[in-house]
């Protein structure tokens, strides 16, 4: 699923964009409490864009698509809503925001189940070569 690869790639290039913006643009201007929180989103977006891609490129090898499909659209909504809503309580310090980290927590573990389930589904072709 080579959407995947290009929606994971595009996640990257934006969290390298958004981490260098916090890094230069934000230090200084918001508490560093609220720093910090815009800095675990953006690690979090990082390591979810990689995800993304690795999963674009196990659906090649992998007989459930299906699966494989859920997991890379839940890492996908994982990363808008748990680091979408750091970025935005970080920079406007609505912290009634913060209840809507969990539900992209939620869809990480999720997408991260769907790709072991597709996995573990999977008969060992690479176990017979």
């Amino acid at each position: 699923m080579r959407k995947f690869v290009g929606i994971g790639s595009m996640l990257a290039f934006l969290g390298v964009a958004l981490g260098a913006f916090g890094s230069h643009g934000l230090k200084g201007q918001i508490p560093d409490d609220r720093l910090e929180v815009y800095t675990t989103g953006v690690h979090y977006h990082l390591i979810h864009a990689i995800g993304l891609i690795l999963i674009g490129l196990a659906a090649e090898r992998l007989a459930d698509k299906k699966r494989v499909k859920a997991a890379g659209w839940l890492i996908l909504i994982g990363t808008l809503l748990f680091s979408g809503s750091l970025y935005v309580l970080a920079v406007s310090g609505i912290k009634i925001l913060g209840i809507i980290t969990p539900f992209g927590g939620v869809a990480f573990l999720a997408g991260w189940c769907c790709l072991a389930w597709a996995a573990w589904k999977e008969p060992n072709r690479a176990d017979n070569q």
